[in-house]
């Protein structure tokens, strides 16, 4: 009879050991799973690390003078290192980029600012954007016309107004509101750029001339192309990316490329990486490219370098664009991909080293 009594009580004892021994082996895990999502330090490469992009396109050595290569390096190594200067005493990526870029934008070699290509009725019409990793903040501007440095404008449209993108008139009026320097269109006047209207029109004149001076011509064939841009990582850990450009030689109707979207020109997130694109900006905007790398990291757990692969080399190919991205992830690690015959590149990590890239090594 007593052991009918006891042993209901001794169940009831066992179960109730078995139960507990779940609950924390189950605490342990989750523990040990937060542990794992927080512990950055064992795979952080680079404190701080900044990377920037002059464009992608058809860069053939064949086609670069000497002069021509000096000068696109020395102006990538120019930009660079003021924005790693920045990041080095401390300062932030927001101004790491917007620095690093105005570089870019005030240099003719580049299609952005300064040497922004001209739209089909003559024009300079310019685009950017600018992201904040750490709030996720962002703004940006399109088909401005006087703003000497768009990049500055991005930055204000996301700091001291309500919106994310402002354009044409309205942007120009807001800069002005926000003291941001303004100049006539005259100064964005290059004749390299003029001249480069001139041959993609006079190409429009028959299928047979677009087709073989598209071959033949880079100037033609990558009307579509040109972009800076520049991502960056600070001491505190935050992400941020900014792109800036002049469009596409010869564009018409307002067109707006991918510079200034939000997720397709720019993206950046501190719990995954900065991206700034570079390509065919119709292609890049459907693919909604820099967001898609973050998101592959985020959802997929694939590290910086193979997300940028599988988007560059694989989705926007795919799609019938080509183009390239520079990026940085929280921990520090760089890529710049692309899948044209060149980019203009560089990166520069914690502890001084520079990289500069034109061609397809």
């Amino acid at each position: 009879m007593k052991n009918l009594i006891y042993f209901p009580f001794l169940m009831l004892l066992f179960l109730g050991c078995k139960e507990d021994q779940k609950t924390s082996n189950s605490e342990q895990n989750v523990n040990l799973e937060a542990t794992r999502n927080n512990d950055t330090t064992s795979k952080k490469i680079n404190e701080f690390a900044i990377v920037i992009h002059g464009g992608a396109g058809t860069i053939l050595k064949k086609n670069m003078s000497a002069e021509d290569e000096a000068a696109y390096k020395a102006k990538l190594e120019e930009a660079i290192k003021v924005g790693h200067e920045i990041l080095k005493n401390g300062g932030t990526s927001l101004d790491a980029v917007e620095k690093t870029i105005n570089v870019l934008e005030n240099s003719p070699l580049f299609n952005a600012g300064k040497g922004a290509v001209f739209t089909h009725e003559g024009a300079n019409e310019h685009d950017a954007s600018i992201m904040d990793g750490e709030t996720l903040n962002a703004g940006a501007s399109a088909g401005t016309k006087t703003v000497k440095n768009p990049i500055n404008l991005a930055r204000a449209v996301m700091e001291n107004s309500p919106h994310v993108m402002l354009s044409g008139e309205g942007a120009e009026q807001f800069a002005k509101e926000q003291g941001l320097e303004l100049v006539d269109p005259s100064y964005f006047y290059t004749e390299k750029r003029f001249q480069s209207l001139q041959k993609v029109k006079a190409a429009e004149d028959s299928k047979t001339a677009i087709d073989k001076s598209a071959f033949y011509d880079p100037t033609i064939k990558d009307s579509k192309f040109g972009t800076v841009g520049c991502v960056a990582l600070d001491k505190n850990g935050n992400l941020a990316g900014g792109t800036s450009t002049g469009g596409m030689t010869n564009k018409r109707w307002g067109r707006i490329g991918d510079a200034p979207i939000i997720g397709a020109g720019t993206y950046a997130n501190n719990a995954t990486c900065a991206v700034s694109s570079t390509g065919w900006g119709e292609y890049f905007i459907r693919a909604m490219v820099a967001y898609d790398i973050s998101a592959l990291m985020e959802y997929k757990g694939m590290s910086l370098q193979e997300a940028a692969k599988e988007v560059i080399q694989k989705k926007v190919p795919a799609l019938g664009g080509d183009g390239g991205i520079i990026a940085v992830d929280k921990d520090g690690h760089m890529v710049m991909e692309f899948n044209t015959a060149g980019m203009y590149r560089a990166s520069m990590d914690a502890s001084g080293n520079l990289t500069i890239g034109i061609y397809k090594d």
